[in-house]
């Protein structure tokens, strides 16, 4: 039952209009956007002072890097040279020697490698405290006088040479130049006089030590790359360049290069590696790519040079041709040992396959390989890269896990990186002693993903809260040491991998209450603070509608089009009413922003909806055949092929149209080589035929009226009817009702395909108590009488609920409505917004917290739920939660009712990979639906108790089923409660 998808959804009220304090003083100009600069978060700190000027009466300031300082550092200043002359049309000479300089000037320098910084601390003119001997740290401060000639100065002092690079990149966003400046083309507001606050601003050591990107699955920006960037190769040098600069204006420091058969291997082109360490980004590799080795690419070259004495191909199997490996490895230490590399060591198969061990079968005995090839890797690496041998890394992906669970040594120097189960939820935490390691932990943490069991890989997608969560989880188990985020293509995944960055670099920069602020801010630089609040709402409403279903995952007949106002309906009328918003907003901007606008915002939201669409009219065209409709079912499969053609339009505009062609080929739903999002759903047709003849479904009902029509005077919502032609030739339908407080919105009309008839109820006249009703249809001779049961328990009885209320079989509620809480045993429960299906979900914090087995009920922390049950017995209660992982623990919470026992609900707890049990569903819905059941001994009002087993555990929703809920993808609409219409979400 498929209607117009141009209303407005009445589900969503106004409920996320409202935001926090934070957020109105970050529209108000109060809170500064950019990070790093005086008063902007805990890790930085700045007193006001007077402006420096860097570019006034047409003339800039002088830049300084001294010539034995780090090339990192000078090439950085190269770049903030550039940023003055985007701003200003002036650009900065770069001095290398002090003599000649203007009067006011900016130093810039490394401390221990700047003689000029050095001399400035010395005098006690510059305070480095909590900087000096930091890691990455810097200061920005005025110095008067600092060197003869020069009155006034802006120093940017780095504890170490990145230190002093983010310092450069933090004076080019406070002057309004975005890190996205050249990948999404956000523009650059020009300006005749630049200056910046005189400070001093300290920026303290970030959150995480290395924090970077791998670029995987990349045939897209292959595509791109070699079409625009470098015709001769496939992702090189001149891209790499590219992808550097981004990553420090980011402040990361770290890449995993792209690596798949159709891309060109990092070390295929040396000046890859010496490019990045003059940029000063540190390389590393993925799991599969022990000791900075491609096996994609360089394993079969190698091999057929080393060839067994017999002539056959070596096998890359560690229990078959250990020495020829080995020097394989050996061969690339010897060849990166002068730059600041990252070593992962382990083993896996070429190409990301399984571990490979012909001659060790057990998992004891894979054990004995492993820790033998981890001994003879860490021997290659110290005869090679001697001291500067780190940081080494080991990657437990996958069946790596299981072989790290069961005895794996690594050695306590070795940073454990641990994966997640490739759609956003970690398998497992360090444990207390591992966190303990000298090596410390890190992560590999995916917003793009190819593989079981489906990927995602178009745009960006991953809820900005769901990551917040995840990664702030990892945080509290101390996995600060490295953080590796999968980008994909990077394109699409501007405002998730920023986010990223973000946390990385200051990990207590955004907590639950504001986590939506930061698409505030975000949004904000890339297009003025005065459409950061609108765009970044157009963008938690896209998250969240992905949060339901990605667009990437959508397939045939998941969301309901017969219930519950009829789902798909709803959701698409949802997207409709987001993406009108993204265009109207987008006519607003100036043409200098509209790039920026169609890559950062409208192709994301106008790209989900179409193929949200076509799969909804595909859905409707396989209704109508089965409701036997004539026109009807021709209509959606026109509708579903132009939705298609359609988006495919959308996608040619952003490779060929946008910023001149800049981008072509760099985004594609339908990529070669990899997985592809869903195409072009299948139709069907019908013959045209001149017949009519009245066709009637009302809601609930697939086919036909046998379920009847629901009302309740709690929600007073409305039903549909939909009245359709069995043929086609247009014929005139008229409904009457059984009683003057039955009310439809048409009574005649003329209908060729279908007319969708809303059925309400006027409560005013209404006789209280359980009654029965009819609308008839009559039309192309035939009359069709449809039930209806209503339910009125009257006005007084209403304005008395003080909880949620049963009705049509259910209780539907949002977790983070709750009536009460309780914090209990040194563990609570909290509000995280923008998390989850609805506007926000509840997590049992901390992570780190024991978990409760015994005394539930008196020792857990709980939330507490009125509910008005209309009558008793024992009913199936389902708590939509959130995946989360543990591989060795478990996933478990409980609920109660009033003062009875506790049941206890277990979740998934172990990634699988398959791409057909309950893991892989879970991570398809993006919630696991958990279920049990409680008993109402009396119909009254009751409180149901949501308690903590095992810490960590997200719930988005619970259902209690009274009788009759039918099965549908998503919950039900949240049940009626007196207070709902004034609540802020908690």
């Amino acid at each position: 039952m498929c209607r117009k998808v141009e209303s407005v959804s009445n589900r969503e009220s106004n409920g996320w209009t409202r935001r926090s304090l934070l957020r109105g003083m970050a529209i108000a100009g109060v809170a500064p956007l950019l990070p790093g600069t005086a008063g902007a978060a805990p890790g930085s700190s700045g007193v006001a002072g007077g402006g420096f000027s860097l570019v006034q009466d047409g003339a800039a300031v002088d830049l300084f890097v001294d010539q034995v300082d780090d090339p990192a550092v000078a090439r950085a200043a190269g770049d903030l040279a550039a940023d003055l002359e985007r701003v200003s049309g002036v650009r900065p000479r770069l001095r290398r020697t002090t003599s000649g300089m203007s009067t006011t000037a900016v130093l810039i320098g490394t401390i221990g490698a700047s003689p000029v910084i050095d001399r400035l601390i010395a005098e006690g003119r510059l305070d480095t405290a909590e900087v000096v001997g930091r890691w990455e740290a810097s200061v920005t401060q005025v110095v008067e006088r600092p060197l003869p000639g020069v009155d006034r100065a802006l120093v940017i002092a780095g504890s170490d040479r990145r230190g002093t690079v983010y310092g450069s990149y933090d004076i080019s966003e406070r002057i309004g130049v975005s890190p996205w400046y050249w990948w999404a083309d956000v523009p650059v507001e020009r300006r005749t006089t630049v200056s910046v606050e005189a400070g001093p601003v300290k920026r303290r050591e970030p959150s995480v030590r290395y924090r970077g990107i791998f670029i995987n699955d990349e045939r897209n920006l292959t595509t791109w790359s070699n079409r625009t960037q470098e015709r001769d190769k496939n992702i090189g040098p001149e891209t790499y360049k590219k992808i550097f600069e981004l990553l420090l204006r980011l402040k990361a420091n770290y890449l995993w290069p792209a690596m798949h058969p159709y891309t060109d291997y990092f070390n295929k082109y040396p000046e890859n590696a010496r490019l990045a360490d003059e940029y000063g980004i540190v390389i590393g590799s993925s799991h599969p790519e022990a000791l900075l080795r491609n096996g994609v690419h360089e394993w079969q070259p190698w091999a057929e040079a080393h060839r067994n004495p017999d002539g056959s191909l070596p096998e890359y199997d560690y229990t078959v041709n250990p020495r020829v490996i080995a020097d394989y490895w050996r061969a690339r230490a010897r060849q990166n040992a002068a730059y600041e590399s990252c070593w992962t060591i382990g083993m896996r198969g070429l190409h990301d396959s399984g571990f490979q061990t012909r001659y060790a079968k057990t998992v004891p005995e894979k054990v004995a390989v492993m820790n033998r090839i981890i001994t003879d890797q860490r021997r290659i690496l110290a005869e090679e890269v001697k001291a500067t041998a780190g940081p080494q890394i080991f990657i437990p992906y996958k069946e790596v896990l299981d072989l790290y669970n069961a005895g794996v040594q690594v050695p306590e120097d070795v940073t454990l990186v641990w994966p997640d189960d490739n759609h956003g939820n970690m398998r497992q935490m360090p444990t207390s002693a591992e966190q303990r390691r000298p090596g410390g932990n890190g992560l590999y943490y995916h917003i793009s993903y190819w593989g079981t069991p489906k990927s995602y890989l178009w745009l960006d997608t991953t809820q900005i809260g769901k990551i917040w969560q995840e990664l702030r989880r990892a945080h509290e188990h101390r996995v600060d040491r490295l953080w590796v985020i999968n980008v994909g293509d990077i394109k699409s995944q501007e405002a998730g991998l920023s986010f990223c960055m973000d946390l990385a670099w200051n990990i207590h920069r955004w907590g639950p209450e504001n986590i939506e602020d930061f698409l505030v801010e975000w949004t904000g630089r890339q297009f003025g603070r005065q459409h950061g609040n609108e765009i970044a709402t157009i963008r938690t409403e896209f998250y969240r509608l992905a949060a339901e279903r990605r667009p990437e995952f959508v397939d045939r007949g998941t969301i309901s089009l017969v219930h519950h106002g009829d789902e798909a309906g709803e959701r698409m009328a949802a997207y409709r009413n987001l993406l009108e918003r993204t265009k109207a907003l987008g006519r607003k901007l100036p043409a200098a922003y509209q790039n920026a606008f169609y890559e950062l915002v409208e192709y994301p939201v106008h790209g989900a909806y179409l193929m949200n669409l076509k799969y909804y009219w595909a859905d409707c065209n396989a209704l109508a055949s089965r409701q036997g409709r004539g026109a009807g079912v021709n209509r959606y499969a026109d509708l579903c092929e132009a939705a298609h053609a359609e988006e495919e339009a959308l996608t040619r505009r952003y490779n060929l149209e946008i910023a001149g062609g800049k981008w072509n080929g760099v985004v594609n739903p339908y990529p070669t080589d990899i997985p592809q999002a869903p195409g072009r759903p299948t139709v069907v047709r019908v013959t045209p035929q001149n017949t009519s003849g009245l066709g009637v479904a009302t809601e609930g009902n697939e086919t036909g009226i046998a379920r009847p029509l629901s009302f309740s005077s709690y929600p007073r919502d409305r039903r549909f009817v939909d009245v359709f032609n069995t043929g086609f030739r247009s014929f005139t339908w008229r409904a009457s009702t059984s009683h003057p407080w039955v009310q439809v919105n048409s009574t005649s009309d003329t209908v060729t395909d279908q007319v969708r008839v809303w059925v309400s109820i006027d409560w005013s006249r209404a006789p209280v108590g359980r009654n029965e009703a009819r609308v008839t249809f009559t039309g192309a001779g035939k009359t069709v009488s449809v039930p209806l049961r209503v339910s009125n328990d009257g006005e007084e009885a209403r304005r008395r609920a003080t909880g949620f209320v049963e009705a049509h079989g259910y209780v539907s509620i949002d977790a983070a409505h709750f009536h009460g809480r309780v914090a209990r045993s040194g563990a609570d429960w909290r509000v995280v917004r923008g998390l989850g299906r609805r506007r926000a979900a509840v997590e049992a914090v901390p992570s780190t917290a024991t978990p409760i087995t015994d005394g539930v009920t008196t020792r857990s922390p709980e939330l507490t739920y009125r509910i008005l049950f209309a009558g008793a017995g024992t009913f199936p209660v389902t708590v939509f939660r959130l995946p989360s992982l543990d591989a060795r623990g478990n996933r478990r919470l409980a609920i109660a009712l009033d003062n009875g026992p506790a049941v206890v609900l277990s979740g998934q707890a172990v990634a699988t990979g398959r791409w057909d049990d309950a893991w892989a569903r879970n991570v398809t819905e993006g919630v696991e639906k958990l279920t049990g059941s409680l008993t109402v001994t009396r119909p009254g009002e009751h409180v149901l108790r949501l308690l903590m087993v095992d810490p960590g555990m997200v719930v988005d929703q619970i259902v209690v089923n009274t009788g009759g809920l039918p099965a549908t993808y998503l919950a039900p609409p949240e049940s009626y409660q007196p207070e709902a219409a004034d609540r802020e979400v908690r």
